[in-house]
């Protein structure tokens, strides 16, 4: 595998874990169950807080990381 196809998934990768979409549809998908697995609605609430909050951080993260190592090729 060369480096421009190793570039590729880490792009597709990092659009993926930065995308609200994606946090969304987990939020949904954990409330979903917990909610059939009978948690009261404050627990619920909690942990898709938890959800969010990890979304965000890993969006920030991975979108500073892939500007950071674009402005590295760039150079």
């Amino acid at each position: 595998m060369n480096d421009e196809e190793n570039l590729m998934k880490r792009e597709d990768f990092i659009r993926k874990f930065t995308s609200r979409k994606f946090w969304v549809l987990l939020i949904a998908l954990v409330s979903a169950v917990l909610a059939f697995l009978k948690f009261d609605k404050g627990s619920i609430e909690q942990i898709t807080t938890i959800i969010m909050t990890f979304g965000a951080m890993i969006s920030y993260v991975l979108g500073e990381s892939y500007v950071d190592g674009l402005s590295l090729i760039h150079i």
